[in-house]
């Protein structure tokens, strides 16, 4: 069983007997509840304000990840794309992370500002989860947010990345998501935390709606 938790924005928490977060920010500076977890193991998709604050879920012995990287049986891929649709050179490189996490794999792709070309669709390969950004602004929209989860052979969809209650950066909501993606797949709406096993991973795609 994997407990999977969102911490509002593209932070993320799955545990089972370690704890990884992924992209930790410190709540104050986007207006919103700071991450209350303690890591064994943080993903740093990029080194922006609002996606790098291991401190705030650090403990004495937390491994902080920039990079591929296996650590006991979690196996971490870093597959770099960017944060812009000019090559990084606006916004910079960031790392997307696919992951095997006990008997789940799955992508986050951080602020992936960009399409996705077949090569990069090829090495994602087959997975369960797929994080993704669908606010805009400084990411990939909605639009461009649902031909990825097109392409991509997943199972769950997960949108991350876009406007809540208290959030102070300037992106959109959630709806034109679902709006786009409800012609195509089923949207679940489930608590922040949610207890999985492999059997309740759907055999077809379904986006999944994370609540705080």
């Amino acid at each position: 069983m994997i407990k999977i938790r969102w911490h509002g924005h593209s932070c993320f928490e799955f545990s089972n007997e370690k704890s990884l977060v992924i992209d930790p920010h410190d709540g104050v500076s986007i207006g919103i509840a700071p991450p209350k977890a303690r890591a064994d193991i943080v993903l740093i998709t990029h080194d922006h304000f609002d996606h790098n604050q291991a401190r705030v879920v650090e403990k004495p012995d937390t491994i902080v990840v920039r990079e591929s990287k296996r650590i006991d049986d979690i196996d971490i891929t870093s597959i770099k794309a960017y944060h812009d649709k000019e090559g990084g050179k606006k916004r910079g490189e960031i790392n997307m992370y696919l992951v095997r996490y006990d008997f789940l794999k799955f992508l986050h792709v951080g602020d992936l500002g960009h399409l996705l070309d077949e090569e990069t669709i090829k090495k994602i390969g087959k997975i369960d989860m797929l994080f993704l950004p669908v606010g805009g602004v400084f990411t990939i929209d909605a639009e461009e947010a649902y031909e990825i989860a097109n392409k991509i052979d997943t199972r769950v969809i997960v949108p991350m990345h876009y406007k809540i209650e208290g959030l102070s950066l300037p992106i959109d909501r959630i709806d034109k998501f679902l709006e786009i993606a409800s012609q195509s797949y089923p949207i679940r709406h489930v608590a922040n935390e949610i207890e999985i096993e492999k059997e309740d991973i759907p055999e077809t795609k379904e986006v999944w709606v994370f609540t705080l």
